[in-house]
Formats: C-alpha cells, structure tokens, sequence
C-alpha cells in the first residue's frame, strides 16, 4: 500500500517537478515571471494602487516604488483585513491567518488566500517527491507528524487564526489522512505533558516509516518522555487505552474533553504483539529507544540548520546514525522558500517559481539605503538577508532571516538557514526580540526591586535556555531575589511572546539563568571594543547575542540556575 501510494504520488508530481527543474535553469526569467504575476494580479488592492503595481515593470521599478517593510510597517494593513475590508492586500480575500510571534506583545497575523495555500501544499508535495525519490520505503509504514489547530481564535472580522501545518493536515486527501500515525484531535489537546504522551503513545502504537517535525526539540521531548513513562505507554498499548486520565488536560479549542477523547480513542485495540516488543526494547536497553521501537524507519526531517541543527545532531542518539536526515526547508509562517533535494544539508534549492526574493548583503543591513540582489546574483558562500514577495500580500517583506548560499542546483542558489537577523535571538522557534527582552528586564524590576544598570542575554543552544547576564545597581546579598528576578523574567518572556510561551511549558526551553556580573563589567566590555579600534561616538551595545565572549565568562559573580543561587570563585 505504502510504495503504490508513493507511486501515485510521484506520478502526480511528475509535471510540477520537470516545471520546478525548468525554473530552476532559468532563475531570472522565473522570477521576472512570479513578480508580473503578483504585481497585474494584485494591481487594483489598497497596496497595489498606493504603490503602482499597474505600471511598475521591472524588479528596479519595484524596488524604487516599494520599500522594505517588516511586519509592524504591515500591521496596519493587516488590521483592516481583520476588521472585514476587502482587497487590502490581495484581491483575493484571505480565508484565515497563521499566527507566529510578533517584534512587540502582539503576535503576527499572516493572510492566507486559497492561492496561496494551493501554492504552499504544491511545495510540501515538492519535497517529498524528491525525498520519495531517494527513500522510496518512507510511506511503507504511517507517518508521524506533529501539528497545531487549524483553528485557535476568531478576528473581529469573522477570520479564523491559527497554524498553517493544521489547516494543511485537515485538506490532505483521505487516502494519505489515514497513513498519519495520530489523528487531527492530538493537536487539540492543551496541556503540553498530556499532548506529548498522547502524540506517543499513538505513534508507537504503530510501525512508523517517516517522521516530519520542523523543530529538533520536538522529538527530542518525545524521546524523553519515552524514557520516563515508558511503561505508561506499554501499558497502554497492551490494553488498548488511551493512557490518560485526565479529561481537563484534553480540552481543546472549540471542542470538549469528551469528543476529543473519543476521537483520539477510535480505533484503539490491545495490541498484546506490539507491547512485547517494546518492551523488549525496554528490557535491552533500560529505557525506550525511540529508533529501536521503529525498525521500519528510514528517515527523519526536520531542520538540520541555524541552532535547530545543534539540537538535532542530538537525535543520533535517539534514532542512530542509519537513520537519514533530510532537512524541511526554510519554512515559516510566512511561506516556504526552499526545496532541500539531499540528505544531511541544510540547504535548500530556492523556490524561484514560486516566491519573488530579493538579498541584502549581511554586511550592508544596517545601511540607510541598503542594495538587494536578485538571486541570480548571489556568490556561492556569502551571506544575506531574505526580503520576500508572495501570493499572501506580503510585499518586500523583511524576513529578518540570515540565509547562506551553498552552492547552486542548475543554476538556482540553494540557501541554508544561518540564524535570525538583528536584534533577535532564536533557539527552538522562538523568535525573541530586544522588544520582548526589555519588557521582560522591566517586569523583573518591577516585581523584585531590584535596578538593573547593563544586561545581556546569551543564548545557550546546547542547554536549550538563555543566560540573562546582569549587572546591578547594587549589589545583593543572601535571599531568594534573585531567584524571584530569574522567575519574574521568564515570565516577562511568556507574557509578550506566544512561542516562547509554549515552548517553556512543553519543556522544550529551560528557565532562563541568571548571571550577576561583576560591578564595572559592561564599562570593561566597551573599553576593549574600543581598544580594538570601535570608534566610542559609533558605538552600541549588544543586548542579544548568540553566545559567550571570555571577557564576561570571566566577570560573572553569582548565578541562578533554576530556583537555587550558586556563587562563583572570587
């Protein structure tokens, strides 16, 4: 069943892919198609008359009438789509938005048209022919992939809000709904414990071929919770239980404990063949081993670059180095832009006829007027920022994504994921902002007392949480205020920003730790900067950086890891 249905789907496929590859040798011409497109289809919006669309007619032209905008220069015009205006952004009205974490408390509502999502599912459907094409066994068996709601709120105007990877699970064809190892219902339930138990007791409950998770972390929590509760799960399993209790815990958007339970709950038999051999595995190696639950596997993707790809070089434990890896692509929750063609790459072939791209230089950022490029023009190993076009009305939108170029596919760049952009910090899907850190500083000051005079936050991949470092205005002695600042900063965080949110309660993040730093360190920080030729007038301090400097490893006095104060050698 698993290789006709792989059949068919190559088949299917076939037209879209000799298109992409036709694309891909011919980029600029491509892109000179897509942006046409976009521009006459969109020509006679809010946007479009503001900005000529209707007689722009070339990449310069559009480049001289439309700026570069990040989402809050777009909220505006998100708004009144949300208040019910039409043809705003897009003649064609958008039917919902996806949701991702905004630069201030207010999370980013994404427009999605039909076009567009049609667009979006051709490019997922992209990637797995070329994934089938090297793994032709990974729809042998179900497929485990973890989703968000469809739908998780209402606008003012009516629209819905909620996760693009949920909407797409709810269009899949039946035929392919029925290979997924867990059901719709598993994305409804809230309590993040409950919802990562559920998801595997599930999936274990089958054979499983393929896994597709964007973040690392994701299975790497599975994993663990596999080796705490794996005899919840093998119990389960031999009787034919859900393995919860707790009907409060299922609760989900719309719906209640009851009908989610039942959903979840369809079909469940004890499987008395299926809980003796995980508990072999248990038995040999004290603990479930997620690889060795699932011999049938052949291939895991998930994101291979950025900090995702420090986190997944952990999975080689979990699945071991058999297993392929194949990275998603960059994908966010404004589009997809690459179709990775390769195992153990983080690179992707750029969606060229698909999405309209321009590139600034990393180094020229920060300039007034800074030059794009089109991506016919970029250099094998140099770095850019990604501003993008699309079908869902964002127009020269600012990515805030630094991508590296990795050599090319005919004649189209393949981009990886090197790690977001100014003033942002980024380790599992979070996206914090300097405006989600200062917030969350403040917070802290005002629930302690205690006055900050410098900070830093460092992010920590390895240990998945960030060090806060901090340099008071006085200092402090014995007690818990530091504890209490540690707490009231983590949620700061929480409160301003949705992803970080979620990730702290699924675990995948750890409390932030605290660093107290020496009286005097940022003034020494500046000084040696300066003695390295940074001219004092020019001069900016970097509160978001993506790891340690030996000058401040060497300046931190106490720090706070969890709820307990350690100090440092003098």
């Amino acid at each position: 069943m698993g290789r006709r249905l792989g059949h068919a789907i190559a088949a299917q496929q076939w037209l879209h892919h000799r298109a992409f590859e036709a694309a891909t040798r011919a980029p600029e011409e491509a892109q000179a198609r897509v942006l046409r497109t976009l521009l006459r289809d969109n020509a006679d919006t809010v946007f479009g008359r503001e900005h000529g669309f209707a007689t722009i007619g070339s990449a310069a032209e559009y480049a001289q009438r439309v700026p570069i905008r990040d989402y809050e220069a777009l909220r505006p015009y998100v708004g009144r789509i949300s208040a019910g205006e039409p043809r705003v952004l897009t003649a064609e009205p958008p039917f919902m938005f996806t949701t991702t974490s905004g630069t201030t408390g207010e999370p980013k509502f994404i427009p999605v048209t039909a076009a567009w999502a049609h667009g979006m599912a051709s490019l997922m459907r992209l990637w797995t022919f070329y994934a089938l094409r090297d793994h032709p066994g990974m729809l042998d068996h179900r497929v485990l992939t973890i989703i968000g709601p469809a739908t998780e709120g209402v606008t003012t105007g009516g629209l819905p809000y909620g996760a693009m990877t949920g909407l797409t699970y709810q269009r899949l064809p039946w035929l392919i709904r029925r290979r997924h190892a867990l059901p719709y219902a598993a994305a409804l339930i809230r309590d993040h414990e409950t919802r990562y138990f559920v998801a595997l007791r599930l999936a274990l409950g089958h054979a499983v071929s393929s896994i597709g998770t964007p973040n690392p972390s994701t299975l790497l929590r599975l994993a663990d919770i596999a080796a705490r509760r794996g005899d919840e799960v093998i119990r389960a399993i031999h009787d034919g239980t859900l393995g919860v209790t707790k009907v409060e815990a299922m609760l989900g958007t719309g719906v209640t404990g009851l009908v989610v339970r039942a959903a979840l709950a369809a079909g469940l038999r004890p499987n008395r063949q299926r809980a003796a051999l995980l508990a072999d595995v248990a038995g040999r190696r004290d603990r479930l081993v997620l690889g060795d639950c699932w011999p049938e596997l052949s291939l895991v993707a998930c994101w291979l670059g950025g900090s995702a790809g420090i986190q997944a070089r952990h999975l080689e434990a979990h699945f071991g180095p058999q297993i392929a890896r194949r990275d998603l692509g960059l994908v966010a929750s404004e589009g997809r832009f690459t179709i990775p063609v390769e195992d153990d790459s983080a690179a992707g072939v750029l969606a060229v006829h698909s999405n309209f791209y321009e590139f600034v230089a990393e180094e020229d950022i920060d300039d007034p007027a800074p030059r794009t490029l089109l991506c016919h023009e970029l250099a094998e190993g140099r770095r850019y920022y990604l501003i993008v076009t699309g079908a869902n009305g964002l127009y020269r939108y600012d990515l805030n994504d630094v991508v590296e170029v990795r050599g090319f596919h005919e004649r189209t760049p393949k981009v990886a994921f090197v790690r977001k952009g100014r003033d942002m910090l980024n380790i599992t899907g979070e996206k914090l902002h300097l405006n989600h850190v200062l917030h969350a500083v403040r917070a802290a000051e005002r629930a302690t007392g205690l006055g900050v005079w410098q900070f830093r936050l460092i992010s920590d991949v390895e240990a998945a949480r960030y060090d806060l470092l901090v340099e008071l205005r006085c200092s402090v002695g014995a007690g818990s205020r530091l504890s209490d600042f540690a707490a009231a900063f983590d949620r700061g965080l929480a409160a301003v920003n949705t992803e970080y949110e979620s990730k702290r309660a699924s675990e995948r993040l750890a409390l932030p730790r605290l660093c107290v730093m020496r009286e005097g360190w940022s003034e020494r920080l500046c000084r040696e900067e300066f003695e390295r030729g940074r001219r004092e007038i020019q001069h900016k301090w970097g509160v978001m950086r993506p790891e340690w400097d030996d000058t401040s490893r060497a300046e931190v006095f106490q720090r706070v890891d969890g709820l307990e104060r350690v100090d440092t050698p003098s």
